[in-house]
């Protein structure tokens, strides 16, 4: 196989899995349990945290639907960091995927 046709379609792949993960990065998630909802960007950032229980006063929830979304957020650096660690530059090579 020539190497300038292998190069032309790593670097088509690449284009590709680029263009995914801005997809991906610019969608919302929602995951939900009987008391909570959480909406996440494809970045794995938490964009909000909601608490579905009527007996706590107001203040007293948005205060834990703060702490909840700062504590997932740094949980998700932790994890990204763990990744670069133990990958290193394997996982650049695939564009920040993990």
């Amino acid at each position: 196989m020539n190497l300038q046709v292998l190069m032309k379609q790593a670097q088509s792949m690449q284009k590709n899995i680029m263009n995914s993960k801005s997809e991906i990065e610019a969608m919302t998630f929602t995951g939900e349990s009987e008391l909570v909802e959480v909406k996440m960007n494809g970045k794995k950032e938490v964009l909000s945290v909601k608490i579905k229980q009527d007996d706590l006063e107001k203040d007293d929830i948005e205060i834990l639907e703060d702490m909840m979304m700062i504590a997932t957020n740094d949980a998700i650096k932790k994890i990204n960091k763990e990744i670069e660690k133990k990958m290193g530059s394997q996982a650049g090579a695939f564009g920040d995927l993990f």
